[in-house]
Formats: C-alpha cells, sequence, structure tokens
C-alpha cells in the first residue's frame, strides 16, 4: 500500500462509532483477490494481511492469517454482509493475545466483522472485537452496513491514488527503459520507521535508472531483499535476476562462476559452462558480498563494468552482456582500498550509487511489526496455536541491541516459539512468548550492576548490586538492566516520562506500565 494514514483515520472514526476495544482492516493479498461472488470456494486459499490497525498490538501488523487457518476469518469471507460470532462459539480467535493496553494476555469475547468490496470484488474483511462479550448487543445490521460503506468509500479513494502513482511510476519507467518490460513489481520491505521509509525512497528512485549500486550495511540487515526490490522496480524486471555469493566462491572458481569457460580451458573443464554474467543478460547481476573477491578476479570485474564485454577462460572470442550491477558487502570498502585488498578503480565502478541499510536497532519499533511476521511463519511451521508477545518480551525486544540484526531476530523467535511450545502446551488459547524464552543476553555485564549518568549531570553513579544479585537469572538481569536504564533515562531528561518514552522509541503508555511493573514511580 502507499500509505496506511488513510486507513489508520477511517478505523479511528470506526472505533468512535462503535463500542469496541479493538478494529483491524485486513486485505487479502494481491495473488488471493478474486472476483468471485461472496460465499465461493474461491476464498478457501485466501491470506489476510493487516493494513491498518486500532487497539491491536503493533506486531499484529507483521501477521498473514490464512483463511484456512482462522475460521472465524473465513467465515467472514463467507458471509453476504457479515455476522457477529456468540461469546460461546468455540472458534479460535485470531486475535487472542493481540489486543494492545493490557498487562495480561486476555481472551477476546465479542467479535463481528464484514466482507469488503472494491469494484464488485472482495478487497478484504474489517474485525471489531471487544472484551465485553455483550460490546455489540446494541450494533444493528444498518449500522454495520453504515461502516462497510464508509470503509469501503475510503479504500475506493485510495485505490484512486494508488492507480495515479503507478501509472506514473510505470510512464517513468517505460520513458527510461531501452526495451520493453512488463511494469516494475512491488516487492515488500517490512518497517515504518523513518529509517525504513527513507531507504525505500532511495530504492524507488534509483531502481528505474541503470546505475550499479552499492548495497552497503550489516550482516543480517536486508541486503538481498534490496536487491530484489531494486531489481523489480526496474525496467529489468522482467528478465532474469541472478545471484552470486562471492563469501563462497573459492579463487580457483571465481573467474568460471563468472565468466564462464571454454571446454579444456583447465583440468576437470569437460564442457562448456555459462557464466553468471551471461546468464543475466538483459536482467540484474547481484554480487553479494563483493568485498571477498580476490585482487585477481576484481580486475577482471572491473573489466566487465568498463566495457560490457567478457571473455571467458579458455577462449578467444569477446561475448558482449548487457547488465545491470547491484553489489553488496558488509565491509568497509574504503578502509579495505587504503589497506591494499580492494582495488580503488573498482570500489568507484561499484558505488556509483550507495544505498545504506539501517540497522535493526536503528528501525525502533520496527522490530515489532518483524516479530509478528516471524512468529506467524512459525505459527504454521509447528502447528502452533496463535503465538503471542507479552509484554514483557515485546519491551525486551525493543531494548536488544540485535548486533545480527534481522537475521538474528529471526532464529531468535524461532529458539523462542519451540521453548514456549515446550513449556505451554497445545491446549490453550494462545502460546505466549515471555523473555525467558527470548534468553536475550544483556549487551554487556556493566549495565546489570550499574550505570554511569552522563557527562554534566549530577546524578551519582548508581549503587552496585549487592553480592546475592551479582549473578541473576535471565528475567531477573532483564528488569535490572531495565529499571537502571529508565532511571539513568530519567536523569538525563529531567523527570519526563514522555521524553523518555520517545528516547527508548516506546509509547508512553507502554513505558509507564513497564515502569510500574519494575517499581519506578509512573
Amino acid at each position: 500500500m502507499t500509505t496506511e494514514h488513510p486507513y489508520r483515520q477511517l478505523l479511528a472514526a470506526v472505533r468512535g462509532l462503535l463500542p469496541c476495544d479493538a478494529v483491524a482492516l485486513l486485505r487479502l493479498l494481491p495473488a488471493e483477490e478474486t472476483d468471485a461472488p461472496a460465499g465461493s470456494a474461491a476464498t478457501e486459499g485466501a491470506v489476510l494481511q493487516p493494513v491498518a490497525v486500532e487497539g491491536l498490538v503493533e506486531e499484529a501488523l507483521g501477521r498473514r492469517f490464512p483463511a484456512q487457518a482462522h475460521p472465524r476469518l473465513a467465515r467472514l469471507l463467507a458471509s453476504p454482509s457479515g455476522l457477529r460470532f456468540p461469546a460461546d462459539a468455540g472458534l479460535p480467535d485470531p486475535y487472542d493475545g493481540l489486543l494492545a493496553h493490557q498487562l495480561e494476555l486476555r481472551a477476546v469475547h465479542d467479535c463481528m466483522g464484514a466482507p469488503l468490496h472494491h469494484q464488485g470484488r472482495l478487497w478484504g474483511l474489517v474485525t471489531l472485537d471487544a472484551l465485553d462479550p455483550r460490546a455489540f448487543d446494541a450494533v444493528t445490521p444498518a449500522q454495520l452496513g453504515a461502516i462497510v460503506a464508509l470503509l469501503e468509500s475510503g479504500i475506493a479513494a485510495e485505490a484512486q491514488i494508488e492507480a495515479l502513482a503507478r501509472r506514473a511510476a510505470h510512464e517513468q519507467a517505460l520513458a527510461r527503459a531501452l526495451h520493453e518490460g512488463g511494469a516494475p513489481r512491488p516487492r515488500e520491505l517490512l518497517g515504518k520507521s523513518a529509517a525504513m521509509g527513507q531507504l525505500r525512497k532511495e530504492i524507488d528512485l534509483v531502481a528505474a535508472s541503470d546505475l550499479t549500486v552499492l548495497i552497503l550495511g550489516e550482516t543480517g540487515v536486508g541486503k538481498e531483499l534490496v536487491a530484489q526490490r531494486l531489481h523489480a522496480r526496474s525496467a529489468r524486471a522482467e528478465r532474469p535476476l541472478v545471484q552470486i555469493n562471492c563469501a563462497a566462491l573459492p579463487e580457483s572458481l571465481a573467474d568460471s562462476e563468472l565468466f564462464g569457460h571454454k571446454r579444456g580451458a583447465f583440468t576437470g573443464a569437460v564442457a562448456d559452462r555459462v557464466g553468471k554474467f551471461e546468464l543475466a543478460d538483459g536482467g540484474t547481476l547481484f554480487l553479494d558480498e563483493v568485498g571477498e573477491l580476490p585482487l585477481a578476479v576484481q580486475a577482471k570485474l572491473l573489466r566487465v563494468l568498463q566495457s560490457g564485454e567478457l571473455q571467458r577462460p579458455g577462449s578467444d572470442r569477446l561475448l558482449r552482456v548487457d547488465v545491470r550491477v547491484l553489489a553488496a558487502t558488509n565491509r568497509d570498502l574504503r578502509q579495505e582500498v587504503a589497506r591494499g585488498r580492494f582495488r580503488a578503480d573498482l570500489y568507484h565502478r561499484l558505488s556509483v550509487y550507495p544505498l545504506q541499510v539501517p540497522a535493526l536497532r536503528e528501525r525502533g519499533r520496527d522490530v515489532l511489526s518483524l516479530a509478528g511476521g516471524f512468529l506467524e511463519e512459525n505459527q504454521h511451521r509447528l502447528g502452533a496455536r496463535n503465538l503471542r508477545l507479552s509484554p514483557a518480551a515485546s519491551a525486551a525486544l525493543l531494548a536488544h541491541d540485535w548486533p545480527g540484526n534481522v537475521r538474528e531476530l529471526e532464529h531468535l523467535l524461532s529458539r523462542a516459539a519451540l521453548r514456549a511450545l515446550a513449556e505451554q502446551g497445545r491446549g490453550g488459547r494462545w502460546i505466549a512468548i515471555e523473555p525467558a524464552h527470548l534468553a536475550l543476553q544483556p549487551a554487556a555485564p556493566v549495565p546489570v550492576t550499574s550505570v554511569r549518568a552522563p557527562a554534566g549531570d549530577d546524578t551519582a553513579m548508581a549503587e552496585p548490586l549487592p553480592p546475592d544479585q551479582m549473578r541473576p537469572g535471565l528475567r531477573e538481569a532483564t528488569d535490572a538492566f531495565q529499571r537502571r536504564w529508565i532511571e539513568a533515562a530519567l536523569a538525563r531528561q529531567g523527570g519526563s516520562m514522555a521524553a523518555v518514552a520517545r528516547e527508548a522509541g516506546m509509547d508512553r503508555s507502554n513505558l509507564l506500565r513497564l515502569a510500574r511493573r519494575l517499581g519506578l514511580r509512573g
């Protein structure tokens, strides 16, 4: 979607009109859109994605809801004009444990919703939920119909804006393309932080050109996904995107992998081989971990970038290729050049347009949306029911430094899901992920025992922990770290909880609840 804000405004209006604790707008994923009539079996394979929520935790936006795994959503999709579920319906609720502003994970007791349509096609759903089992007793079918009409009008307006934006982008791509190709197909980069918004803008700016792009960033930030989006939004989108991991190339085979070889070029070359450059002709070649290439191969790569010509080892014939090169590295290539480990001329050829992918710790509350998506994947992979982050686990994820970035988050949540499932079994309405399941290690031992006030602050160093607490358990260590961090932040911010919440990247209400749990003033 181009923006979530108009939908959020619509949902806020709905929440003001009806007595509900949460309202969500879920869109059928594009591949699952159908013009079949309501109730058709064509909706059985539908997958729903939240595009805006009010009253649900942020991780809900990273979730995907297959209708066949969520019978309430399937029944809403099949209903002609919406329905309300009885409190004793017995069907699992997809939002169990996802309501915001709760100290405890609690069940949803009153649920209703309706299908939404646009231009005669099924667009998605609106769902309304309340903790009070009688919250919707006074809601009439006419009121629900009015809510549906309001939302469908907003969807139609937003669709028109999106169509105009797509048309403009398509015309720009065609004007710059050297050959005909399909319209750029959007790819998804999750996250609503300012850093990710800026990255998406830069990707979309450079994608339509043929400029060489150097994608920079730490391990695990998603450089490959950036390369995929660059290719998908380029005029080469219908041509191949060929990827090669330079770090996995032995020096003796790097030539052959990139440029191919002729039969008999060396011992073991029993047949002609097409290299990655030829495979990517007309499309895009993504050189992952390009800083790992041997110097001898760097020289040959530079020649191809300069002339568009390559020569297979063992052949005298020059081959011309039309390839856009994207490269990625987690190294500081300028330092590598200074140390003589990377060619300066190749560095300048590759870094025509550098793109810095932000580390996860720079993306604020994006961690919760990403966590929701990874938990949804694990939920279906493990056959578990409703994996949910507890408020304490969400706070722990926000406080972590994420040296391994998004990949670390993905693997950590996979392990946490297994631990929680083993501990809680499959019988409950949901499986709560707690800080102990995350098993996050403190960033350093010092903050657990003391926090030094910032320079210029009159606050003295906090007292060290007593000897019997020097080796606390994970939960105690996490609480101690959070308590002392908040105390130090309060000292920096003159006691303003609102300012501390902004510094922590948290909602003020969530910070106040955490502070109260930790025994701090709120």
